[in-house]
């Protein structure tokens, strides 16, 4: 496997913000952010996700896991659980859940840093949240060599059948 394509995403109840990493596993970009006007309709969220992932190459998903900060799972994790394991099943591709937590905070900082304006936030902050998502992830990888095997190896697997 010459270059791993993983895709960021950071789920929520009406939006799902997509990043996408480059071939050489170095740096994560926002790509774009997923629209639905109920939080129960996710088909047309599957489909572009399944649309996108074909597009790229992707290997894997990695979807941000908002336990509290207590690091208990709530409504919101359990909801997120779902969505992972719809995706795992329509895509074939192994899933990654990978803490979120202050991730929109932390997106929402480099916006305020950068003097980006409200209006311009609104529209950015899911898919930089999902940049955020991706990139700690990655990062995590890069100083965890027995993880990015391990996820290598589930790749692999996923490949086969």
């Amino acid at each position: 496997m010459d270059e791993l394509h993983l895709l960021g995403l950071d789920f929520g109840a009406a939006t799902v913000g997509v990043a996408g990493s480059d071939g050489l596993f170095l740096t994560a970009q926002p790509l774009e952010v997923i629209r639905r006007k109920h939080e129960s309709k996710l088909r047309q969220t599957y489909a572009r996700i399944e649309e996108i992932a074909a597009e790229r190459g992707v290997n894997a998903l990695v979807i941000g896991y908002p336990k509290k900060l207590d690091n208990t799972v709530g409504e919101r994790a359990e909801k997120t659980e779902a969505f992972a394991a719809d995706l795992e099943r329509r895509t074939g591709l192994p899933v990654v859940l990978w803490d979120e937590r202050l991730t929109t905070v932390e997106a929402n900082r480099a916006l305020e840093f950068a003097g980006v304006a409200r209006s311009t936030k609104e529209a950015v902050i899911d898919k930089l949240a999902a940049v955020v998502i991706l990139q700690s992830y990655m990062d995590f990888l890069g100083n965890h060599p027995e993880e990015k095997e391990a996820l290598l190896s589930k790749i692999r697997v996923s490949q086969l059948g």
